[in-house]
């Protein structure tokens, strides 16, 4: 077990084990987004810091097809910042969540030397909601989008280059509209953060089931971190119409693999508590 599953299994209750807790109507979940550990401060404007802070909440609420409604903010601001700074920060705050249709309704600020951003969001339950359970021997396995730039920025970053402003590292998409319409359809799912490998070990080991892939996938693909694409598993006889749902809504859909019995492990490298 590694240290981030060990934490989490220390809180092992009925709400934990989902991209967020569901409790009565709401759901609510909450992400770190720390300096020197998620980016560097050369790496990203304040304004993108905030932005991308915002956005990879959001996504645990999209990730269980629940619509954000509010969220309480945390800040840690480094001592020297200045007013200006702060302004910003707080722009690409309101901003992003404004874009998304969420309300910032209070949290706490915090001086100290780097700069620590935590965030809930409170989302409001809809009438199908996408849970990591329920995975079942025989179901089909398929990721959003393209896997695999965001890593590749990253390593660009760590190697001393630069990335675009609308790079994937630093404005990762949410498929809301799909996960909206294609829920009803799906057995289980959830947000690729970790990598489509570790999120997808963490699917089979709740389920207690493993994989079949199709194809070898490369592995600065498989390990590639920070996507915020979607990892889903839907019965055959649904294919489709996921199929038709993603092409309506115009979202690449990758069917790479079959659940079958077994375990599946992840061999690529932790994001976080490497120590």
């Amino acid at each position: 077990m590694d240290k981030e599953s060990f934490i989490i299994s220390q809180f092992k209750n009925a709400f934990t084990g989902d991209d967020g807790a569901v409790v009565g109507k709401w759901i609510y979940s909450k992400d770190l987004f720390c300096e020197d550990t998620h980016f560097k401060r050369g790496w990203l404007s304040l304004y993108q810091i905030a932005q991308k802070a915002m956005i990879v909440n959001i996504s645990d609420a999209i990730a269980m097809n629940a619509k954000p409604k509010y969220a309480l903010l945390g800040v840690g601001i480094p001592k020297n910042f200045s007013f200006q700074e702060i302004r910003e920060l707080s722009q690409g705050f309101i901003e992003t969540a404004r874009e998304y249709g969420v309300k910032i309704i209070g949290g706490d600020t915090v001086s100290g030397d780097k700069i620590v951003i935590s965030i809930t969001i409170i989302a409001k339950k809809r009438k199908h909601t996408l849970y990591r359970s329920n995975l079942r021997k025989g179901d089909i396995l398929a990721y959003t989008g393209v896997l695999g730039q965001s890593g590749y920025e990253l390593r660009k970053l760590l190697n001393g280059g630069s990335i675009s402003k609308d790079s994937r590292f630093v404005q990762p998409i949410l498929r809301v509209e799909f996960i909206k319409k294609v829920t009803k359809y799906l057995r289980c799912g959830l947000d690729i953060s970790d990598g489509l490998s570790k999120d997808l070990s963490r699917l089979c080991a709740l389920n207690s089931l493993g994989v079949k892939f199709y194809e070898k996938i490369d592995k600065d693909i498989i390990c590639s971190g920070e996507e915020y694409e979607m990892l889903v598993a839907f019965a055959p006889k649904n294919k489709d119409k996921v199929l038709r749902i993603a092409e309506k809504t115009e979202t690449p859909l990758n069917i790479f693999a079959e659940v079958c019995e077994g375990e599946y492990l992840s061999e690529c490298e932790e994001h976080h508590f490497k120590g």
